[in-house]
């Protein structure tokens, strides 16, 4: 996740990051300002069209679809910042039950050979989640003393819960904790696994293809009509005037490509990996 000062507005104006839009586009702005430039000449030189044409009529259209467009990007785009505000939502989440077991476990546990775990295999939670999400391959070893044997086949994360839940309810059968106790930490675990559950909706239902192609195909006939009715007023001026629309469509269809799934490798995508990291320090801070 990229990290700024939104209040420095000429740095934004005058430099050009890695994920931004402009330079994913550029083939595209080329081509499309090519383009421009050839409907500009065949309008305006060869074809000789009068002030009259119909052709002149097609801004007409532009007008009106206008309208729709903007409001298929704007729920484009909200749905797309949805997916990723709640994603953050759930590691935040993640981050203070983390927290919670962790002092819980502080106040109840005496031995420290059971703290030992719980130090190591809380924070490996965050950690095999982050790679879960992201399609990584899990080590085999988590922490010292603590071995996780990938069956790639399984659910990653589930193995961990899983490893947490039975040595809670081995704690109980050794009457080191209580049946109250029990069940508040049982609570505690299984907000972890909801956590995952709703992350992996967020990663496996992405924004339904004929949605995504319809936009895609509407903003591409969109651009490469605007030629044909505004060269009449505009002249060779047109070129510029496209490939500038086409810049803010397709950007704003890119940004929300990009945030829709928050858990890759993309530049915007949620610090995950860095959330886990503070998950271990805090944890190892109360236990």
């Amino acid at each position: 996740m990229i990290s700024y000062n939104p209040k420095e507005w000429i740095t934004f104006l005058f430099r050009f990051h890695k994920a931004d839009t402009f330079r994913k586009l550029f083939p595209l702005i080329l081509l499309i300002g090519f383009y421009s430039a050839a409907v500009a000449y065949l309008e305006l030189e060869y074809w000789d069209l009068p002030e009259d044409s119909r052709v002149k009529n097609l801004s007409i259209m532009h007008g009106m679809l206008g309208f729709v467009i903007s409001l298929l990007l704007v729920f484009r785009t909200n749905t797309a910042y949805d997916r990723w505000w709640e994603g953050r939502k759930l590691w935040g989440a993640l981050v203070n039950n983390s927290r919670n077991l962790a002092l819980k476990l502080h106040a109840i546990l005496d031995d420290e050979k059971d703290r030992a775990f719980f130090r190591k295999i809380i924070p490996g939670y965050a950690s095999i989640l982050n790679k879960h999400l992201k399609d990584e391959e899990t080590s085999k070893q988590l922490a010292e003393d603590i071995i996780l044997p990938v069956d790639h086949h399984h659910h990653r994360p589930n193995q961990v819960a899983k490893m947490m839940f039975m040595r809670i309810n081995e704690l109980y059968k050794n009457q080191k904790i209580t049946g109250d106790q029990l069940i508040i930490l049982n609570s505690e675990i299984q907000s972890f696994t909801d956590i995952c559950g709703a992350c992996e909706r967020i990663k496996n239902t992405p924004i339904p293809y004929s949605y995504s192609v319809f936009l895609k195909k509407f903003i591409f006939f969109y651009v490469m009509t605007l030629p044909f009715g505004y060269v009449f007023s505009l002249g060779y001026f047109v070129i510029p005037v496209v490939v500038f629309i086409f810049y803010v469509l397709a950007s704003l269809e890119l940004i929300a490509e990009e945030i829709e799934e928050p858990f890759g490798h993309d530049a915007n995508d949620l610090p995950t990996s860095k959330i886990a990291e503070n998950i271990k320090k805090h944890v190892e801070e109360l236990i």
